[in-house]
């Protein structure tokens, strides 16, 4: 390790200390624990003594609690008693997603059943069961929250964010604000398409009444945010406590908990941090056996045309997981063309050393996924998600092996890295448009795959180029896409 490299390491330990602080310091003063009653896992904020009304929280597709820990922080600390829960097939909750996915009397009803479970369980918690509350949900959850809000007469106030629902009318939900991001512009027609129903000549940021003013909305748009960062914007979170502040004619003076901007840093700092530990395994560099240019493109792209054209008639339905069966074959089918075709140009794929995958693996899952399951999202998955983690490894395996050895283990050119990335997605994209009925939730797959070859595909590289081994990154890359892609969609019943 060289001077500049421990003053790197030095740097980033600093800054992640620094966030990790300030992350904690949002939390100072509440309570939070686990909310007791049989339900889905659930976790209730509140300051220790707070008797103030219940607030209940939900989460998006693909989402989980910890993604809208900001809202109820900030929530919590304005003294109410913020409860945020995991639908069914997400996050920590064991029970994977039932009924018909397209219709409303199918798993939409389930959700809607599952959150009037934790409303009634935190009633019973801290309040009684006539005391009015708010709900809040973003994205899927709004059509929920909507719902819900329409049927119980006991919901004083509704946020939702990034809203779609057709439950929508003129007359209900009666107290509804609907946050949109700068960026979301469908969401945006969505959101002012409902506000011009109370009232059609409203404008975004206007609150609106009926003539009896029975019906009061509002919309807002957070600037400079998109469908996640909209969840971390202080417009979001002022604009929700006001809403629910005057619903319960309350005035909340605490801290709005802006948790994106230290998310970001502890996130960064720890992939900054990988260069240096990686300069600390044993030298054993090697540049691997370079690829013509004509060869590397064979080897990139016949794979990725050939892969969608066999698979397209194979329908097959083993994993409990939205399109995760196609995603394996896929993997699985593509790895193993690309690593024939780079075997017959006679590349030497090298020997595996186990140290480098265990570092890179104990790293990304033990260190930096902690820390993303802590303050950001689910990524430490309950055990009926391990044999879907395993499943998706049969293919991630020989895809990562592949791309590390059309890589180089880091040592390619970087232009090189983003083709054979790049064409890969296209690979996707092109089986989503040969079947997109069936593969329509392929394209949720897609940004997690963007993030991972961002995040710790970096990683891979600085080890790659450390060890010289093709064999070790894709092992431990195969391991983690894996893992990430595991513990990210949501689980459905069959």
């Amino acid at each position: 390790m060289t001077v500049f490299q421990r003053f790197v390491a030095i740097i980033a330990m600093a800054l992640a200390g620094i966030a990790v602080w300030n992350l904690e310091a949002a939390r100072d003063g509440l309570s939070i624990t686990a909310l007791e009653g049989g339900g889905p896992p659930a976790t209730v904020y509140r300051l220790s003594k707070s008797q103030g009304p219940v607030v209940v929280i939900a989460h998006g597709f693909a989402g989980s609690r910890q993604l809208m820990e900001a809202f109820a922080l900030t929530l919590a600390h304005a003294g109410y008693t913020a409860v945020s829960f995991d639908f069914q097939g997400h996050g920590r909750n064991p029970v994977a997603m039932s009924g018909d996915l397209t219709r409303i009397e199918g798993s939409t009803q389930n959700l809607i059943a599952e959150t009037a479970a934790v409303i009634d369980a935190a009633q019973q918690a801290f309040g009684q069961q006539s005391d009015p509350f708010a709900l809040l949900g973003h994205s899927m959850a709004t059509d929920i929250v909507v719902r819900q809000a329409i049927a119980n007469s006991r919901v004083a106030a509704v946020v939702t964010v990034s809203m779609y629902s057709e439950a929508v009318t003129a007359e209900d939900p009666s107290r509804l604000l609907v946050i949109t991001g700068a960026w979301e512009p469908g969401l945006r027609k969505v959101a002012l398409a409902a506000l011009r129903l109370v009232d059609p000549r409203a404008e975004e940021g206007i609150t609106v009444s009926n003539l009896q003013s029975t019906v009061l909305r509002r919309v807002v748009v957070s600037p400079m945010v998109e469908h996640v960062g909209v969840l971390y914007s202080a417009t979001s979170l002022r604009e929700a406590r006001a809403w629910i502040d005057a619903a319960f004619g309350r005035e909340s003076n605490g801290p709005v908990t802006m948790t994106g901007g230290w998310i970001a840093l502890l996130l960064s700092s720890l992939v900054l941090l990988a260069w240096p530990l990686a300069a600390r395994l044993p030298d054993r560099r090697r540049r691997p056996d370079q690829l013509a240019t004509g060869a590397f493109l064979t080897a990139t792209i016949l794979p990725a045309v050939l892969t969608p054209l066999v698979l397209h008639p194979i329908k097959l339905n083993f994993l409990p997981v939205l399109a995760a069966d196609y995603l394996v074959l896929h993997f699985l089918l593509y790895g193993l063309t690309a690593l024939a075709l780079l075997r017959w140009y006679g590349v030497r794929f090298g020997k595996i050393d186990l140290l480098p995958t265990i570092v890179l693996v104990a790293f990304a899952l033990g260190i930096f996924g902690i820390a993303i399951d802590r303050y950001a999202a689910s990524f430490l998955p309950h055990w009926g998600r391990v044999p879907v983690i395993a499943a998706l490894a049969v293919g991630t395996l020989p895809f990562m092996l592949a791309d590390s050895v059309l890589t180089e283990a880091g040592h390619a050119r970087l232009w090189r890295s983003f083709v054979a990335r790049l064409v890969f997605l296209a690979s996707l994209g092109f089986a989503v448009a040969l079947d997109f009925e069936r593969l329509f939730f392929l394209i949720m797959a897609l940004p997690v795959i963007v993030l991972f070859f961002l995040v710790f595909g970096l990683m891979g590289r600085w080890v790659g180029r450390r060890s010289g081994t093709a064999m070790a990154t894709g092992l431990a890359l195969g391991l983690i896409l894996a893992w990430a892609l595991g513990v990210t969609f949501p689980l459905v019943a069959a």
